[in-house]
């Protein structure tokens, strides 16, 4: 019996959310309503599924880490990289894929491996979503100082096997400079304008991301406290209260009225 082409382009039905963790049944439940929550508690999110329900607008990008030979000698870049390994039946081939999913303020890294390129896809997308983590931004640069998330707040380093990065705060406009590959996490995190410095095997895609991933985990160790120079209502309920005179000013003037009326005595004794 043939099969009919249409059917290539149908989508799996989509089958019903059952949570197995109990962090899942909270959010299916509605007690856990945001994902700010999740991080400010410290759980552990194991279901993809708990990122989908919080975050439904994430954007999902692949980072090329494989490759091909070229017919110049150069090398063609793949979304996937597959190798091989020789068995007593024959050759073994393993797909390898990386993932980046997030959106503004947030970001997530996944990698996996499967036998056929959309299924090692598809799982890098769910460990994405696994690990996703907090992105701080703002506006570090002293050329700026406008006050917008463009940037990061501070000049930041992350670490990954050989490669170091460093990020640096740009003023606005500068736009990002950094690999091209690695624009893909900042523009899903929402950094506009970046200086970076690197050392190492940059070659190595998923190492740099990796480093880039590491780095804005360093920001949300460190507490950063912005102020826009706006008081709060409680300091301006203080600046209102009227500043009583101090004690020691009060006592200085009795001691001057004192000494002024012993001059006075003296000076009426030597008259007479």
């Amino acid at each position: 019996m043939e099969r009919d082409h249409r059917d290539r382009g149908r989508r799996a039905p989509q089958v019903e959310w059952i949570p197995r963790t109990e962090l899942g049944k909270k959010v299916a439940a509605g007690e856990v309503t945001s994902i700010d929550d999740i991080f400010a508690n410290g759980w552990k999110i194991k279901e993809s599924q708990i990122v989908d329900r919080l975050l439904p607008d994430l954007r999902s990008e692949i980072i090329f880490m494989g490759g091909s030979p070229g017919k110049g000698g150069g090398i063609k870049r793949t979304p996937t990289r597959r190798t091989v390994r020789m068995h007593s039946s024959g050759r073994r081939y393993k797909i390898s894929a990386c993932a980046i999913v997030g959106r503004p303020g947030y970001i997530g890294l996944g990698k996996a491996t499967a036998k056929e390129h959309d299924v090692a896809i598809n799982k890098a997308i769910n460990f994405a979503k696994l690990s996703l983590i907090k992105v701080k931004r703002g506006c570090g640069s002293w050329q700026c100082g406008c006050g917008e998330n463009h940037s990061v707040p501070i000049k930041i380093i992350g670490k990954e096997g050989s490669v170091k990065v460093t990020l640096i705060p740009a003023p606005k406009g500068i736009g990002l400079a950094i690999g091209e590959e690695e624009k893909k996490l900042m523009r899903i995190a929402g950094v506009k304008d970046i200086w970076s410095k690197t050392q190492g095997d940059t070659r190595r895609r998923l190492n740099y991301a990796k480093a880039i991933i590491n780095a804005f985990k360093n920001t949300n160790k460190i507490r950063i406290d912005l102020h826009e120079g706006k008081l709060s209502k409680e300091e301006e309920k203080v600046e209102e209260i009227p500043v009583e005179p101090a004690k020691e000013e009060v006592i200085e003037e009795e001691v001057v009225q004192e000494t002024e009326a012993e001059t006075t005595e003296e000076t009426s004794e030597e008259k007479s």
